[in-house]
């Protein structure tokens, strides 16, 4: 009988932390009679975590250990691990113990099942040096993305189609709630205790923030405008072109009325319409680009249904 939950933690230098946390899941599962796996992802680590790992798969049967020969990142421990999970839920929780997943587990199982499809944890009572940073990103991810969490980048749990139809780019891990949104899940929030680690250091230095608020950017500009890009370069182009007429206009009024020419003014006009033909060029390109797409995912859709 394939597992109801699948636990998915991915770890990088985290020896000491591996066995306290398998059982606590242990813990949980009996407690709870939850038919659960758990899906470990050691993803490069340089100390003892592999190790640490094996011998705990070897005590608890439904522990399963994939490893990465070198650090590829979160998201990519993210793929490896989502394509191992057999779940029809998928929980993603931190191997460093500042979750205990005998407590949270059974609160993000609860909020899934009044059906929400994607289900977030809000730490409380964080009190590291980076709360402010996260405070701010997660303030400015709400407005941008309407979506109503309080803590976009910690314990998760996922609906198995949620995965499924989800592709993350390199470091979109940080954005899955956003994506979920923007293909139409429900989207929950419930309120997780927060402990500070207490064996090894964290592997996200507060230098990944100014990064951070980058991508945020990238990804509404791709959520919004991949699937119609000629509203993008389409409006540019518009924008553009008329800006360079008006300035036609204008210098034409200026030879009929006062017989004055302005050379330098006319030829950033011109190149201003040139430009705006070629944003126009861009977004019927950028169009013929996503129909294939669109197509391809079709079909992926009807290969998967078979």
């Amino acid at each position: 009988m394939p597992p109801y939950v699948s636990v998915f933690i991915p770890a990088r230098n985290e020896e000491g932390n591996i066995t306290p946390l398998m059982e606590s899941i242990a813990t949980c599962f009996a407690e709870h009679d939850i038919n659960g796996e758990v899906v470990l992802v050691d993803d490069g680590s340089s100390d003892g975590t592999r190790a640490e790992a094996l011998a705990c798969a070897e005590r608890f049967p439904f522990l399963q250990v994939i490893s990465h020969r070198r650090n590829l990142g979160l998201t990519a421990a993210m793929r490896t691990g989502f394509r191992h999970c057999r779940g029809d839920i998928i929980i993603f929780l931190p191997a460093d113990m500042e979750s205990h997943p005998d407590e949270d587990i059974p609160k993000l199982l609860a909020k899934i099942a009044e059906g929400y499809d994607v289900v977030a944890g809000w730490r409380q009572g964080r009190r590291d040096r980076k709360v402010l940073a996260s405070s701010i990103y997660n303030m400015v991810s709400r407005r941008l993305f309407n979506v109503d969490a309080h803590d976009m980048n910690w314990i998760k749990a996922f609906r198995r189609e949620v995965v499924d139809g989800m592709h993350l780019r390199s470091d979109w891990h940080r954005f899955i709630l956003m994506i979920a949104a923007s293909q139409g899940y429900r989207i929950g929030e419930v309120k997780v205790n927060y402990y500070p680690r207490r064996i090894g250091r964290s592997n996200f230095g507060i230098l990944r923030i100014p990064v951070s608020f980058l991508d945020v950017l990238v990804v509404k500009f791709l959520l919004t405008f991949s699937r119609k890009p000629m509203l993008f370069f389409g409006s540019l182009g518009l924008l553009t072109i008329g800006a360079g007429g008006l300035t036609l206009i204008y210098l034409l009024w200026l030879w009929l009325s006062q017989h004055t020419q302005q050379r330098p003014v006319f030829t950033f006009a011109v190149f201003m319409i040139v430009a705006g033909l070629l944003l126009f060029l861009v977004g019927f390109l950028a169009e013929l680009v996503v129909s294939q797409a669109e197509r391809l995912d079709e079909l992926e859709e009807r290969l998967r249904e078979r």
